[in-house]
């Protein structure tokens, strides 16, 4: 079951993602994403903008989108967290069983050229 703030989300293949710069100003990336008991679970290459911008401030703001990051639903306010290597491997399971061999040859590559990835928690604040 859904918790009723992640509404929007239900059924989604992708989210907005939107974290800031230092300066203020927001920056949108649409994400894959999985969901379980209210936390939603991206991944992304360890030395991306989105997770030093998270790590700064864990403050963010999450809207369902299409795969090219065009908004279609709410925007809500959310707190992001850079999660243990535990929870990484949960993580990475809930998107590889939603998003199948895609997921699969994305980290096939990854692999392949050595490229650490880490696995960002997010939580919609009520």
């Amino acid at each position: 079951m859904h918790p009723q703030n992640l509404s929007p989300f239900v059924g989604q293949r992708y989210l907005n993602l939107e974290s800031i710069k230092r300066d203020g100003t927001p920056v949108q990336t649409p994400v894959w994403f999985a969901e379980e008991h209210g936390v939603l679970y991206v991944y992304t290459l360890a030395n991306a903008g989105k997770v030093k911008r998270i790590r700064r401030h864990p403050r963010i703001r999450l809207a369902p989108c299409t795969m090219r990051g065009a908004v279609i639903g709410p925007w809500v306010e959310a707190e992001a967290t850079i999660v243990d290597a535990t929870t990484a491997t949960h993580g990475q399971a809930l998107l590889r069983y939603k998003y199948g061999w895609m997921k699969g040859i994305g980290d096939l590559f990854s692999r392949m050229i050595h490229r650490e990835r880490v696995v960002i928690a997010m939580r919609v604040l009520a």
